[in-house]
């Protein structure tokens, strides 16, 4: 930390926008619509974090994207196929990459799962946390890391393996890591996903998806998905009871309900679950030297590149329950948009703010209009705060949204000197759930989408509320437009 910060102009600085490519890469027989361009503001707005820090590498596995870490893009910033990148699961990266709508990132190995710092790879600055086939137990600190950031809105992927996979000798495999993590955390160890993992080791078999023509995990916008294959995986043993969101998408063959589900999701808190039985359909047979492999990835017997794609795009936010874009569940629902004033046109109608919050000041550039929400950028110790309440239906996915400009003086790269946090309160003011921490650490050019799902407060009337707290010397600005809080 420096021993002091100089103290510039008030709010310096303006939004810019950029543009980005959208393209596509799947395995084979895929068919997905691509468009060549997106709009004018279009940024990256869906963020992916897989794990290397649990031993993903150990053995033959070879459970990364890059070997570029944490940042694919140092190997090659416009890969165009697998081998462009090097991992054994680096075609599933570089189509995310592809499609110009996600950020990809890597925690890597000796890193520590964290949620709440400042580090750059902490869960609070994604959407989606991968965790592929983990050879190591989450600490007890990890562990609450991961269950809040689900609880908060985050989005987890599980994949495992065979029992007995124990890659590293360490005594522990990707099925007692997983069932340890659900059931020996300090949020919730009462089955929260409402899934456990089975102690099997299935051979060869090829899953049947169910028949769903809405679900957007089997049918999203990378295609449909038909089934899927394991070459020595596991299944999950499904809970109702205990989780009442959890469905089996895929089945090992002679299975259905409750047993034998090789693919499952469900919810927990405002966030979202996918847990896989095995490395094998993640696996592109393309990664290091002297690895042993398996194209799995384009393994004709079932539709993995689909599958892995659509459910990232899901968990992160990309599509919602009913197969259509940001959103969240599928009950019965008049499809609205309910914040009032969402685009700060009307001044300060609507909202409750901090005197000179909403405004239409050239110093920083609305992203559309004339007005928009600037907290802080006084260089000076200060809190600004933005709140409005809203009822929710019953009955209804609800998704928040809106678009965020940082621009800071801070020149470090370690420490949040200066944070927003976007927060649900409800009608008491008890905070319910922050849903992000930003920080003068994810300043950058032009506007950014943030997207929730707040569909766990269906039924209830929240207080949507962004709190700015700008420390007592250099300014950094959090400039917030086209809000909107969206049911259906």
């Amino acid at each position: 930390m420096p021993s002091f910060r100089n103290s510039p102009q008030r709010r310096l600085g303006s939004g810019v926008t950029t543009a980005v490519a959208v393209f596509g890469l799947l395995g084979a027989g895929a068919v997905v619509q691509l468009s060549t361009a997106a709009p004018a503001e279009a940024a990256t707005a869906h963020r992916v974090l897989f794990d290397n820090s649990k031993a993903e590498t150990a053995g033959n596995a070879d459970w990364i994207i890059s070997t570029s870490q944490p940042d694919p893009l140092g190997q090659d910033s416009t890969p165009t196929s697998e081998t462009d990148w090097t991992g054994a699961i680096s075609a599933w990266g570089v189509a995310l990459q592809r499609t110009g709508d996600y950020s990809l990132k890597t925690l890597a190995s000796g890193g520590t799962i964290t949620y709440g710092t400042s580090a750059a790879t902490d869960l609070q600055n994604f959407d989606t946390f991968v965790l592929p086939e983990p050879n190591v137990l989450l600490s007890t600190a990890e562990k609450t890391a991961v269950m809040t950031f689900v609880q908060n809105g985050g989005g987890l992927f599980l994949v495992s393996d065979h029992t007995g996979a124990d890659r590293n000798n360490d005594g522990e495999d990707a099925v007692e890591i997983i069932n340890d993590l659900m059931s020996n955390n300090s949020v919730d160890g009462t089955n929260p996903f409402g899934f456990t993992v089975d102690t099997l080791n299935v051979s060869t078999d090829d899953p049947s998806a169910v028949s769903s023509s809405t679900d957007p995990v089997l049918n999203g916008s990378f295609g449909t998905v038909t089934g899927s294959i394991i070459r020595s995986g596991t299944t999950a043993t499904l809970s109702p009871s205990a989780n009442s969101s959890v469905k089996g998408l895929v089945y090992r063959t002679g299975y259905s309900g409750n047993t034998g589900a090789f693919f499952a999701t469900s919810t927990f808190g405002s966030g979202r679950v996918a847990f896989w039985g095995d490395s094998s359909p993640i696996d592109d047979g393309t990664g290091q030297s002297g690895n042993t492999l398996y194209d799995g990835w384009n393994d004709t017997a079932g539709t993995n590149a689909e599958l892995a794609l659509n459910a990232t795009a899901w968990l992160s936010g990309a599509t919602d329950d009913d197969g259509g874009d940001d959103g969240g569940g599928d009950g019965d629902c008049t499809a609205a948009q309910l914040l009032a004033n969402p685009g700060f046109e009307s001044g300060s109608s609507s909202w409750t703010a901090t005197s000179g919050v909403i405004t239409s000041s050239s110093s920083q550039a609305a992203r559309t209009g004339s007005y928009k929400a600037w907290l802080n950028g006084y260089a000076s110790a200060h809190t600004d705060t933005l709140a409005q309440s809203v009822t929710i239906p019953s009955g209804c996915s609800a998704t928040l949204s809106f678009y965020l400009h940082i621009d800071t003086a801070e020149t470090t790269t370690s420490t949040a000197y200066d944070t927003l946090k976007p927060q649900v309160l409800n009608s008491g003011g008890t905070v319910l759930s922050t849903l992000a921490t930003y920080s003068n650490l994810n300043a950058a050019s032009g506007y950014t989408l943030r997207s929730f799902d707040l569909s766990a407060y269906a039924g209830q009337t929240v207080t949507v509320k962004f709190t700015g707290v700008e420390g007592s010397v250099l300014q950094t600005s959090f400039v917030i437009d086209d809000t909107a809080l969206n049911v259906s």
